[in-house]
C-alpha cells in the first residue's frame, strides 16, 4: 500500500472520502471557513488532523473567531 493510500484509508476508517472531505465537514460542522481550517491544518501537518488540528479550532471557537 502507497503512503496515498494508507492516508485515504486513515481519513475512511473515521468515515470521510479523504483529507479534504475531512477538512471540509470540520469547517462546516464548526462555521470555521474551510480556507482556515485548511491553512492550519497544512502548518500542523497531516499527522495533527485528528488531535492538534481539533484543539486549535476548539481554541477558535473559545476565543469567538469561529
Amino acid at each position: 500500500m502507497t503512503k496515498t493510500e494508507q492516508n485515504e484509508a486513515r481519513y475512511a476508517t473515521h468515515g470521510y472520502k479523504d483529507r479534504d472531505d475531512y477538512l471540509n465537514t470540520l469547517a462546516d460542522d464548526r462555521g470555521i471557513d474551510s480556507m482556515a481550517v485548511h491553512m492550519i491544518a497544512d502548518m500542523l501537518g497531516e499527522s495533527e488532523d485528528f488531535d492538534g488540528l481539533v484543539s486549535e479550532l476548539e481554541d477558535f471557537e473559545e476565543l469567538g473567531l469561529a
